[in-house]
């Protein structure tokens, strides 16, 4: 009996997590490509109707993003304080960006613009680091080939993406014009930091000029991803099915 319960509970947990990685999955890719397509009135004018509705749309999504993130980690650890620790953190991120960011009228003002930046993008960047971590763990670990783990290895390479462009907006918010081109701070620069992101996983040339910093960072972004998806098929292709388990 507490082998079938033991067993329920495993088969519970990896399709929670298939569900959890689908859903990062989703919603990621819905943004890249509302980025990829959009992303444009923000570099006309960001101050304009259709960009300030761009803005809404796309802080919703980051909003969602963050929570299916926090609730994609709670798979892998049952760390109360870790848990709990980056949910108040997560949450003092939103509801401080909707204050500082919401597009419509600003509810709150910061006097300097670049390190309140700097300070919102130094904080999710480690949340963002650590979930990756502990998602490939999960993915290269067990004897068995099963979905959650097909699910996951697309949610790490779109992580990983962002994670990349998150590094690339913290550069430029520390050093203006660090990815050649001048674009207001904020969300029309991580659009364009996202896209260039985006670009050097897919060996597309994006062209931009960045600055030795981030040219040589791409570099190992690109190498990274190449070898991530080498060993990522070479890992799937030699897991054995779960079906074949019950046959022997």
């Amino acid at each position: 009996m507490f082998k079938l319960i033991n067993l329920k509970s495993k088969f519970d947990l990896a399709r929670e997590k298939q569900k959890d990685f689908r859903n990062v999955v989703i919603v990621q890719s819905i943004i890249v490509v509302l980025t990829l397509t959009l992303s444009q009135p923000l570099l006309d004018d960001p101050s304009s109707d259709t960009s300030k509705l761009i803005i809404s749309i796309f802080s919703f999504l980051g909003a969602l993003n963050i929570f299916l993130m926090w609730d994609l980690l709670r798979n892998f650890t049952l760390n109360r304080t870790l848990i709990l620790t980056i949910l108040i953190v997560l949450c003092g991120i939103v509801f401080t960006g909707i204050l500082v960011e919401f597009p419509y009228y600003q509810m709150l003002k910061v006097s300097n613009r670049q390190v309140y930046l700097l300070i919102l993008h130094s904080t999710l960047f480690p949340i963002e680091v650590i979930v990756i971590s502990f998602a490939i763990r999960d993915i290269f670990s067990g004897g068995y080939f099963t979905p959650d783990k097909l699910w996951g290895a697309a949610c790490v390479f779109l992580m990983f993406g962002f994670s990349f462009g998150s590094m690339y907006d913290l550069i430029t918010i520390a050093i203006p014009g660090s990815m050649g081109v001048n674009i207001e701070l904020g969300l029309p620069n991580y659009a364009e930091c996202l896209t260039y992101s985006f670009c050097i996983l897919g060996g597309i040339d994006s062209g931009i000029e960045p600055n030795r910093l981030i040219r040589n960072i791409s570099v190992i972004e690109a190498v990274w991803g190449s070898l991530y998806g080498m060993l990522i098929i070479g890992k799937l292709l030699g897991l054995p099915r779960a079906e074949e388990r019950k046959l022997n």
